[in-house]
């Protein structure tokens, strides 16, 4: 077993519903929604990975805000510690590059996507936090 490898998700809101992005065939986890972000690189920091991540994947200006919470998944080949960060668009057009599909859903339509089992514990979170406002 590798290390923990660090990946970071922004969850974005607008007009009460969030970012989701289905993973293109031929990627891992291929078919599964998640939160859009990616990889921490080595000296770069969870914020800066998820402004990166948004400009090269779809384009848009980010503006990371709070962080939400981690989760951290065994996938039995790699082991990630997933970041969930919520983000505030500031430019530009979501146009995806990295997914097959991208979605704005409300929290109450989460249950019906079949999020990346890493991603699923960040959907509890967004419905509690979502809940309380």
């Amino acid at each position: 077993m590798s290390d923990i490898l660090d990946v970071v998700a922004a969850i974005i809101e607008v007009d009460g519903k969030f970012l989701i992005g289905k993973r293109k065939k031929g990627k891992n986890l291929e078919g599964k929604w998640e939160f859009p972000g990616g990889k921490v690189e080595p000296l770069e920091t969870p914020e800066g990975c998820l402004k990166r991540e948004f400009e090269e994947e779809f384009g848009v200006e980010i503006k990371v805000k709070n962080f939400l919470g981690e989760s951290i998944f065994d996938y039995g080949k790699w082991k990630i510690r997933l970041l969930g960060y919520y983000a505030e668009h500031i430019s530009g057009e979501f146009i995806s590059k990295d997914h097959d599909k991208i979605k704005w859903v409300s929290p109450t339509e989460f249950e019906v996507y079949n999020f990346a089992d890493a991603d699923i514990l960040l959907t509890k979170m967004v419905i509690y936090n979502h809940k309380r406002i």
